[in-house]
């Protein structure tokens, strides 16, 4: 069995409500939802929450809520790899045995069915433990610079000073979307970003971190644009 878990606990504090919150017309745990259904890879699509509400919202778009996550699973400093092994070990419980189990985050309107299959055929095709969504950064990381104590430049890597930028290695950083993973990995709390893991590569204007209510007005934006560009 294919299980989709998408984890939404009710307790964010710098979104309030930021799970159930309306983006773009609809609930954004919604886009998850009907993103994953869209896909076609699962055969059981489960929310892990905490919050009445927020199962509610998700059981009326076609999610299960089959068990409430425990408060010690739900605070703010819960991995997303223990919220996962709790799922498999409750649908388990209930009579369902996955294989194969993709974490979508709830906050990620950017992913696409596409996306979702893409992973699923790498990791079936592959002896990978996971497979995850990265995206390169926008300006060659071994240009960075940083501030001493005394509020003066330095490079990381002086090194790569006179360095042209085309003749540096693209560098990638995780984008927050989806993790596909073989269940023994998940119970076993593998980690994820080894040189186990295999990625699926996403544009860059496919990805967006919503941590605060202005990178949530710019993704609707984005959002916007994106859905205009393709008719819809």
């Amino acid at each position: 069995m294919r299980l989709a878990v998408i984890p939404a606990r009710g307790g964010s504090k710098r979104i309030p409500n930021k799970n159930i919150k309306e983006f773009c017309g609809k609930p954004m745990i919604s886009w998850a939802i009907s993103t994953a259904m869209e896909s076609g890879c699962f055969d059981k699509i489960i929310v892990s929450t905490d919050d009445s509400r927020i199962a509610d919202l998700s059981r009326s778009y076609g999610a299960d809520v089959p068990f409430v996550r425990p408060a010690a699973l739900a605070d703010d400093y819960t991995g997303t790899i223990p919220v996962i092994r709790h799922a498999i070990e409750e649908c388990r419980a209930q009579g369902y045995e996955a294989t194969f189990v993709c974490c979508i985050y709830a906050t990620a309107p950017f992913i696409t069915a596409a996306d979702l299959r893409e992973g699923l055929q790498l990791i079936q095709e592959t002896n990978s433990p996971y497979v995850f969504s990265i995206t390169s950064f926008p300006f060659p990381i071994q240009r960075a610079l940083r501030l001493s104590g005394e509020g003066q430049v330095e490079m990381f890597n002086p090194e790569h000073v006179d360095t042209r930028s085309q003749d540096l290695e693209e560098a990638y950083h995780d984008a927050g979307q989806f993790y596909w993973g073989r269940t023994e990995a998940w119970e076993q709390e593998q980690a994820i970003f080894s040189t186990k893991s295999a990625a699926v590569v996403l544009p860059r204007h496919r990805v967006q971190d919503i941590d605060t209510l202005e990178d949530w007005t710019r993704a609707e934006w984005l959002f916007k644009a994106l859905r205009a560009e393709s008719g819809q």
